[in-house]
Formats: C-alpha cells, structure tokens, sequence
C-alpha cells in the first residue's frame, strides 16, 4: 500500500461494528486536514479495500456517504476524487519581524525612515545589472562577495570614513549581525572564551557570542569612551565597541582613549571589533574617522546599509586584519556559500553611480530636521532638560529634571498615553532598571553590557533614549506633547 493511504490503517484496525464508521471520519478528517488535497484521486474501492483488509463494500459506503457529504466527487466510469468545495484549513504562517508598537509616536531606536528608500534610483540599478550580468554571474559566488561590490565598498569606506580598506579583506555579508557571529566563530576556534562589551550598549551581541560558545564581560563606560583599568582588568582579547558613536550614550571616544584602546589590543595580542552602524550620519561636528584606520592589524571593522538605506536588504560588510581574513572566509564559505549575487550587483551599480552619496545627502538633511524638531520639543514641554548625543546619529539622549521621577511610574504614565519610550537603563547588561515602556523592536546595533561606571550613565532624573529618524516631525512634537500631558 502507498504511503498516502496508511493515514486509513487506524480507521481499517477499528472493531468490526465501528469500522465503517471510522473510515469515514478518517477521510473527512484528512480533507479538512489537506493531507488530502482537492483534486486528489482516490484509489477504486475494490483497491483501497484490499489495500486496507476490509470489505469493498464498506470503502463503496464511505465513498457514497462522503460524496453525498461533498467532501468527494465522482462520475461514471471517471472514478473518485476529492472535492473541490472544502477548504483545507491550512496553518497560518507566522510573521515574526520586528514591528512597530503602532502607538502614536514609537521613540525605540534602531529603523531609519523608511520611506526614503530611493525606490527609483534602485530599480534602476536592477534593470542595468540585470541587462549585464553575463550568464556565469548567476552561478556561485565568491564567499567574499563580488569582486565589483569589494572593489566599491573600499572605496566607499576609505573616502567616507578613513578606512584602510583592501577589497581582499572586505567580506560582504547580511549585516553587523552576521559579522559579529562569523568573527565570534572564528575567534572561539582560537581559543577565545569571552568578549568585553560597552556597558551601557545594545543587547544583542551577547546573544550572538553565546550562539558561538563565548561569554560577554561588560566594561564601564566614562565621557571620553571605555575605561582602561576594568578593561585590562577583565582578561578578555577581543572588545566589541562603537567608537564613533557610542551606542546608546552618543558620546565619540576621546582621542586619548581611541589610542589606549589600541595600546591594550596590542598589548594582549588582542582584537577590537569596530561597530559603526550610524557612521555616515554627522550634524554639528566634523566626521570622527574610523578607529580602524589607525591600526589595521588590530581592528576589524563593521558596517551596514541597515541604517543608510533600509535593514530589509541585508547587506553589510565585515573588513578583517590579515591575519583572520582565511578563517573568516572559510567560516563565512561554510555558513551559507556566499551573499546573494543579485543584491550585491545592485548595490555595487548603486554605489558606483553616486546615488549611495545622493540618497545619504537626502537622508543628512530629513533626519538633521527630525533631531532639531525633537530638541526644540523637549525644551518646549520639558523645561530644563539636557539632551546629549545630537550631534551624530540618529537617536538622542535625554535626561529630564528629577521632578519628572521616578522614573518607573514616567514610563508607566507614558506607556498608558500610547507613547513608546526606552529608559537608558534597559540598555545596561541584562536589562539593569527595568525593560522599555512599550516593547518595539531592536534594530541591529551594537552590543550590550553590565555594571555602569561613572559618566555618561551616572546622572539623576529620567534618562530615556529617544530615536527619531522614522518619525515625521510632526510625529515628533506630537509624540512629545503627549508625553508631558501623561506626567
């Protein structure tokens, strides 16, 4: 017997008086189910009947009832089939993408605006790559990433950010998160156990080094970047940090501190992994060069278009010293053989023609508009506050007189008025001082930590972390509004 009839064989094994019976509700059950879908031929009843072991008669009564039922049709000398009228009702599938909390104003950091997305300029870009593509482009890629796209994105890097950049040792992949494991994976094979993270910071990277067998160590901060002594003090060799803009304080390191920073990588024979997830993005001061550019051989260094363009696109890039660039690849070879070929092409055209730098002057000037539309809000309703981290990026940090305390019950009051909120304390190591008010996703950033030092963390009165870029400014000011009318 096939294996499509063995969901019959309980109904056949029934007693004798409960077997006809039971066929039947077999049958309905597995239309219903769709494990017999419409259309479906039935086997004649004298087959199913010596398939099964039963009388054809008993299969001939089941096939009449459920036709009568509508469950089956069947035609004169055209045999049995399952009928078109029943609708299997098949499982939905679940949407697990990060959303927003759908209040009237979402502050969580992490989602640029959306829908600044140069949907033309892209398209575009695809019809050309599509019109050049020799047919051998389709085929597997380099696990690297395409040379054309490796080629651009060095560029890119080195004009933008002061990147030492060789296209030998960019290796394109989905994101920072995908960087973060592939180097976490590499780095656990040499025999590292733990990775330093920025405290306060973004909590994902823990997850992502524990998928890799290595613990985090969190590392306080102070107002010119990571301290020195908890840092030598911690034993760790490879440091998770976003030096340009720290996240979620906003500070940039002291140049002081960027070159004890390195001092203790080369020292411990150690790694800095350089998150800079926002830094394209600068208002009121001169572009903060990559740390990488000081010391190749001791900084990979990490980036995306998550915030640039649009996170659905799953397109960053990881750039390594030489001395991890075999491992790395042949990690990233083994995970999934290569980027995707189409999307790669795009976004090499979309750089190589300038709209990448037209789409981020764009962006500059929309989110440049939002930050001052946020400033201007809460010095409006919230008299005396001080925001801090303004002058790059695309979040803020605000920190509101001690009036407005405790901070628990503000977020509680603010919550209730449909306004989503994180406090700076949820971005301490496991979540220190309570979660956000509103739960809203986390966009891809850098990593989170522990114990906060003194500095940019250790302030009275209401801190909240306050994202703008995806809200209009009128969102902005409304969204703030409401959060004064709640307390």
């Amino acid at each position: 017997m096939t294996s499509a009839w063995e969901l019959l064989l309980p109904a056949a094994s029934a007693p004798a008086r409960a077997r006809g019976r039971a066929l039947r509700q077999a049958l309905r059950d597995a239309v219903r189910s769709g494990r017999l879908a419409a259309g479906t031929r039935l086997p004649s009843s004298r087959d199913l009947a010596a398939d099964l072991g039963v009388s054809r008669g008993l299969v001939t009564e089941a096939y009449e009832q459920l036709t009568a039922e509508g469950y089956l049709r069947s035609g004169r000398g055209a045999g049995t089939w399952v009928g078109e009228a029943v609708r299997a009702a098949r499982p939905r599938a679940r949407d697990l993408s990060p959303r927003s909390s759908g209040d009237l104003a979402d502050f969580v950091p992490g989602t640029p605006d959306l829908s600044l997305f140069p949907r033309s300029a892209w398209a575009a870009a695809q019809r050309s790559v599509l019109a050049d593509l020799p047919h051998e482009g389709l085929g597997y890629p380099d696990p690297r990433g395409l040379p054309a796209l490796r080629t651009a994105l060095a560029e890119l890097l080195a004009r933008r950010r002061g990147v030492v950049a060789d296209p030998e040792r960019i290796v394109v992949v989905s994101g920072v998160a995908q960087a973060t494991a592939l180097l976490a994976s590499v780095l656990h094979a040499r025999g590292m156990r733990t990775a330093g993270v920025e405290d306060p910071g973004s909590p994902q990277h823990h997850a992502l080094y524990a998928s890799a067998g290595l613990g985090t160590a969190p590392l306080p901060l102070d107002d010119e970047g990571l301290v020195p002594g908890p840092l030598y003090a911690s034993g760790v060799r490879v440091v998770v940090t976003t030096p340009a803009h720290q996240f979620p304080t906003g500070i940039a390191y002291a140049p002081r501190r960027r070159a004890e920073l390195l001092d203790w990588a080369r020292s411990v024979d150690g790694l800095v992994l350089e998150d800079d997830y926002d830094g394209d993005f600068r208002y009121d001061r001169a572009p903060v060069g990559a740390l990488q550019g000081l010391d190749p051989e001791r900084v990979a260094y990490t980036g995306s278009v998550s915030k640039s363009l649009a996170p659905g696109l799953r397109l960053g890039w990881l750039l390594v010293p030489d001395w991890l660039a075999d491992d790395v690849v042949e990690r990233k070879r083994t995970t999934d053989l290569g980027h995707p070929t189409l999307d790669q092409a795009v976004f090499a055209r979309f750089v190589e023609r300038g709209d990448y730098d037209r789409r981020l002057r764009v962006c500059q000037r929309a989110y440049r508009e939002r930050r001052d539309a946020l400033v201007a809000a809460l010095d409006e309703h919230f008299p005396g506050s001080r925001v801090t981290g303004i002058a790059a990026g695309l979040h803020a940090i605000a920190t509101l007189p001690e009036r407005y305390g405790p901070e628990e019950g503000f977020l509680a009051r603010v919550a209730e008025a449909g306004v989503t909120v994180r406090p700076l304390a949820a971005y301490r190591h496991g979540g220190a001082g309570g979660g956000p008010a509103g739960a809203g996703p986390a966009g891809e950033g850098p990593a989170g930590a522990g114990p906060v030092g003194a500095g940019p963390v250790a302030a009275k009165g209401v801190r909240l972390v306050l994202g703008y870029a995806h809200l209009t400014p009128g969102r902005i000011r409304a969204g703030v509004e409401r959060m004064a009318r709640a307390v």
